[in-house]
């Protein structure tokens, strides 16, 4: 055991008499074992001779000596007591040499018998047989034949007050040696360890204090044992030991306090027997700086407490704790205390006391410390106190730039503790956000993005998406080619990384260029088995992802292909699994690859605007929209908000030619014809006054140019299924430009009534039915009544006849309507 500080000579052997090494005489005998060196071997020898001259009558007194350890463990089956003592204590000298005789013991089976003479009748062959039992207990190989034996039950029982002080020592050593492991930690405390080991604390002898603190330290690092001594009143006892001379003490007792003021009830007691004022002594005593590390541990946990934190300030405490992390050199002390001020700063009542002493100035300063350890310390606590507002706008000025150059560190713990404080300071501060910009952080963030540690990515993505809410940010940020290196973190195991990597997508996703960059770096494949996750919060950020990324057509398309559609669709069917975001995903996912909504659907709503590149998929014919107007104003969708790629971009089957060994994809032909129904549609029909007149002659100029009006009672007479047969066979493919059909039915001119519809501003939807039927809805103002001026009707939906007599408008729900849309 370590020396009191102050002396020169160690401690911790005890004297002779103490240990048994002279035993006291009784009867004729007197005993000792000695060691004796030969052949270059440690050998054991235990020796008996006569006191005195031996009897007249009788067997003569035989005088024994032996060098062999195996002869002194057979005496341990002797049933005299004074050969029981002079084996047990020549076994505990032979023991103490060094473990590879402890090895030969075991071997030899010294265990066992050892094991029922430390509970012997005779005083001296328990206190030597317990001598030997715990020095032999430091062997890992001896400690799992003691579990196997069970011997903690006959060891407490030596812990009871009457037994002699040695036993004590060597019976509570034992103990410490074997809680090391779980099992016995449970034995111990099932077998009532706890309360004489507690009681020997009070122990007038330093090894027993020692041997018992340090069994308790071990057992409480089981939460039941944790309770149990505080229900036993150890913290009078613990506090007791920190005055102890010797350092080894006062350091077990600490680190036990550091474990089991975890828990609240803990901190109570120890506050109420001013176990606060035992630790900052023990901080502000020089002499001890070998014990300030673990004080710090204890006096971080009590400062979790609001209540300990205005006693603490009110004595000054507080304010001597900062000055001494600021002041202090040794890098652990620095570590310990940043630590207590991130436990402390996890209540909101402590946080607004510990701002008030301006702890922000201590954390920035200990940020320059050259200490790995101490930077991810203090990294954390500015991360807790980042709950506090203000602090928050403290931290920003001169604690961003530190923490910017910490995310370039090797150590990948500082790397991820600078990420999360980062992360926490730019939550909602657009000032920390722009800060951590001029301290040019954008590119050590991306290139954190790559790091090992999970957090360090997941802090770092978050950090980045707090930035892209100010537009200057967000396009620097994209400059830095973000889409590119956020598709590994969507590739992550880590739910927590992916839920973060998916929200960095949706905000940097409402920009096209950014949509392009992560469509073609592949980042859309990740995404989408994201929307497939079992967690939760990925799940749904996923599909904000996909709402966002769904805003034009080729990255709409891209994600159905992919399998998106089918998914999104899937979760929505589920109760437990779809959400807000799932449901706008699927919408925002049609809206803008209207080929597949209508596909799907069967339905284009007044805000579905066809563009390039529609197809009507139809039952077997497909119908083409592809006209590419590039010229002249419209009053309905404008030609800027759709993106140029979408120029050259089919969903259509590909037909494939080999042209000089090069497979190049069919493109559909240029719909002529299309383009001058647009051009016509646009100088006749939009000039009209009224939106109603518009809507009859947009009919008329359809049902025109596709065959005319057509009799109800001749509608099977109408042969348009030739006429398709035969475009078909003209275009060598079943892809039909919708300007080439002449003889169309319902649902080619219901298809060619919302193109034009949608070029010339007229609102309108496209509805399939069944059976060849489709159809349009239109939303028409009727007149106001005569005599009433200036009233303000709803608009009422119409059904738009294009077949029978074109231009008829019949109400919605009407019985000629629905005549219309069946057959």
């Amino acid at each position: 055991m370590e020396a009191p500080r102050g002396r020169t000579a160690g401690w911790g052997a005890p004297s002779p008499q103490q240990a048994g090494h002279i035993l006291p005489h009784h009867g004729l005998w007197s005993g000792c074992a000695s060691w004796r060196v030969g052949g270059g071997r440690a050998g054991l020898c235990a020796v008996l001779w006569p006191q005195q001259p031996p009897p007249t009558t009788g067997f003569d007194t035989l005088s024994i000596e032996s060098k062999k350890a195996a002869t002194v463990v057979l005496m341990l089956n002797s049933p005299e007591e004074e050969v029981l003592a002079k084996a047990c204590d020549a076994i505990y000298k032979f023991a103490s040499k060094g473990d590879e005789n402890k090895v030969t013991l075991l071997n030899l089976g010294a265990v066992e018998p050892l094991f029922k003479l430390i509970s012997h009748e005779d005083p001296i062959v328990r206190k030597n047989a317990t001598m030997a039992f715990g020095i032999m207990a430091s062997n890992s190989d001896v400690k799992k034949l003691l579990r196997e034996l069970d011997v903690t039950n006959s060891l407490i029982a030596r812990l009871v007050p009457e037994e002699d002080v040695i036993i004590h020592e060597f019976a509570s050593l034992c103990l410490a040696r074997m809680a090391v492991e779980y099992t016995s930690k449970v034995q111990i405390f099932e077998q009532g360890g706890l309360e004489p080991l507690i009681r020997l604390l009070s122990s007038p002898d330093p090894d027993v204090k020692k041997n018992s603190v340090e069994c308790i330290y071990r057992l409480v690092q089981d939460f039941q044992s944790r309770a149990a001594v505080r229900e036993l009143n150890v913290i009078p006892p613990l506090l007791e030991l920190l005055k102890s001379e010797y350092p080894v003490i006062q350091l077990l007792a600490l680190k036990t306090l550091g474990v089991i003021s975890n828990d609240k009830e803990t901190r109570i007691i120890l506050r109420e027997n001013q176990g606060l004022e035992h630790l900052f002594k023990i901080l502000e005593t020089k002499e001890f700086n070998d014990l300030h590390v673990e004080a710090l541990a204890v006096v971080a946990n009590c400062l979790e407490d609001v209540d300990t934190m205005q006693l603490i300030q009110q004595t000054g405490g507080l304010k001597k704790l900062l000055s001494f992390a600021e002041t202090s050199t040794i890098p652990d002390i620095q570590k310990n205390a940043a630590k207590a001020i991130s436990k402390a700063a996890y209540d909101s009542e402590n946080r607004k006391i510990l701002h008030e002493q301006e702890v922000e100035k201590c954390l920035i300063n200990l940020l320059g410390t050259d200490n790995d350890g101490v930077k991810t310390a203090v990294s954390q606590a500015i991360s807790a106190m980042c709950e506090n507002l203000a602090s928050k706008d403290a931290f920003g000025i001169q604690g961003i730039p530190q923490l910017v150059q910490l995310l370039s560190s090797d150590n990948e713990e500082v790397k991820e503790a600078a990420a999360m404080a980062l992360a926490n300071l730019t939550t909602a501060n657009p000032g920390n956000a722009s800060s951590v910009a001029e301290a040019e952080g954008i590119e050590p963030l991306i290139n954190v993005l790559s790091a090992k540690r999970d957090g360090a990515v997941a802090n770092a993505a978050i950090v980045l998406t707090n930035m892209a809410t100010q537009e200057p940010l967000r396009l620097s940020i994209q400059s830095h080619g973000i889409m590119n290196a956020i598709g590994e973190p969507l590739q992550s195991t880590n739910s927590q990384v992916q839920s973060k990597a998916v929200l960095t997508v949706a905000a940097f996703g409402c920009d096209a260029d950014a949509r392009t960059e992560l469509r073609n770096a592949g980042g859309l494949e990740p995404l989408v088995k994201l929307l497939h996750s079992r967690n939760e919060e990925v799940r749904r950020n996923a599909c904000w992802a996909a709402v966002v990324c769904a805003s034009d057509e080729l990255t709409a398309v891209e994600l159905c292909r992919l399998g998106a559609l089918d998914i999104l669709e899937e979760i929505n069917l589920s109760m437990g699994r779809r959400n807000h975001f799932s449901e706008r995903a699927l919408d925002k996912l049609l809206d803008n690859n209207l080929s597949q909504k209508y596909s799907q659907m069967g339905y284009l709503s007044f805000s579905n605007i066809i563009t390039d590149s529609f197809y009507d998929y139809g039952q077997v014919n497909y119908f083409n929209i592809n006209f590419k107007m590039r010229d002249g104003p419209w009053k309905g969708k404008k030609e800027e908000e759709k993106p140029k790629e979408e120029e050259e971009f089919q969903i259509a089957p590909k037909i494939q030619e080999e042209v000089t060994l090069e497979k190049l994809p069919w493109l559909p032909p240029f719909d002529f014809i299309l383009l001058d129904y647009i051009k016509d549609a646009s100088k006749t029909i939009l000039p009209l006054a009224t939106t109603k007149e518009q809507v009859v002659a947009l009919a008329q100029f359809v049902a025109g140019n596709m065959g005319g009006p057509i009799e109800k009672d001749k509608l099977h007479d109408f042969s348009w299924e030739l006429h398709i047969s035969e475009i078909k066979f003209e275009q060598k493919c079943n892809v039909i430009p919708i300007g080439k059909i002449k003889k169309g039915t319902f649902y080619h001119r219901a298809l060619l009534f919302k193109v034009i519809a949608d070029r010339i501003g007229i609102g309108c939807t496209l509805v399939r039915g069944e059976y060849t039927r489709a159809w349009n809805e239109v939303k028409l103002v009727d007149d106001s009544p005569q005599g009433i001026t200036g009233l303000l009707l709803p608009p009422q939906v119409y059904v738009i006849d294009l077949m029978y007599q074109p231009g008829c408008l019949m109400k919605q729900g009407s019985a000629e309507a629905d005549h219309y849309k069946l057959i």
